[in-house]
């Protein structure tokens, strides 16, 4: 089990993710048209400033990832099946592009280039940083609702899936050929092997994966070959639901957004 270092806000605004660049901590709130990311400091998590995007509104499932070779962040705007890309640290230089599918979650490659997942078409899309489209790669059949990827150092992808309308839902390791090598989960439940919409990711230095099992309110913890190692986060440490995380490598933090759509959010900093 992970030990909890700090709550950060608690809001009667859901938190929608959170990132951290150069000692700064970037956290993303929903249901909000102005002042949408503050940002804190990593050490004394004292707010900082307040930064704006331009536009509408983001929806629940926007959320929110960094890029320190490129000194930005990238935001989904699933309502807009748009990316926003924003200059850090202080919000300028604001650009967006079409993704032209409803962006689920995203992230950032060794090569500083955007994965970004869509769900309804089992696709994820590579992107530049200046938003043109570099591939599209096809997910297998059997990974039903794909909700985030990320892409390991030999090429593969770790991918988590499965919605609520889904039997199955897993976590598996997809082969730079695109079919599944390995998988934890199975048929969707609370028992043992079993998750309950697994919908956000985080790899470690040594390819151990943590991934938020949302219903089951919980943070597991899975080896390099997707065998169950402990649970890091359970529902006794939150008070709503985990809908996204953010692994510091170096700081060996795991920051989770706990919140619930139309009550509130706060960020659970925990040790790993």
């Amino acid at each position: 089990m992970g030990r909890v270092l700090h709550i950060l806000l608690e809001r009667t605004k859901p938190v929608c993710g959170m990132t951290s660049l150069d000692d700064r901590l970037y956290v993303l709130f929903g249901k909000k048209r102005s002042e949408q990311i503050e940002v804190y400091d990593l050490d004394s998590y004292s707010l900082l400033r307040c930064l704006t995007l331009p536009g509408r509104e983001l929806g629940k499932k926007a959320t929110i990832i960094a890029c320190a070779h490129n000194s930005c962040a990238y935001i989904s705007d699933p309502l807009n099946e748009s990316i926003h890309r924003v200059g850090l640290p202080h919000g300028d230089d604001v650009t967006n592009w079409p993704v032209n599918d409803k962006p689920a979650c995203f992230s950032v490659t060794d090569t500083h280039s955007v994965l970004v997942t869509c769900d309804q078409v089992r696709k994820i899309k590579e992107f530049s940083t200046d938003g043109k489209l570099l591939r599209e790669i096809q997910l297998p059949q059997t990974v039903t609702s794909p909700v985030h990827a990320i892409q390991l150092s030999n090429g593969q992808f770790i991918v988590c899936h499965g919605g609520y309308g889904d039997p199955v839902h897993r976590v598996c390791l997809i082969g730079s050929d695109g079919h599944v090598v390995m998988w934890y989960g199975g048929q969707r439940g609370a028992g043992s092997q079993q998750m309950d919409v697994p919908c956000h990711l985080a790899v470690d230095e040594n390819d151990s994966v943590f991934v938020i099992d949302l219903n089951n309110s919980q943070v597991l913890l899975l080896s390099p070959k997707l065998t169950y190692i402990s649970h890091v986060v359970s529902r006794d440490e939150l008070k709503w639901l985990p809908v996204r995380l953010f692994l510091d490598v170096q700081k060996r933090r795991l920051y989770i957004a706990d919140s619930q759509w139309l009550i509130g959010g706060r960020v659970v900093v925990i040790s790993v």
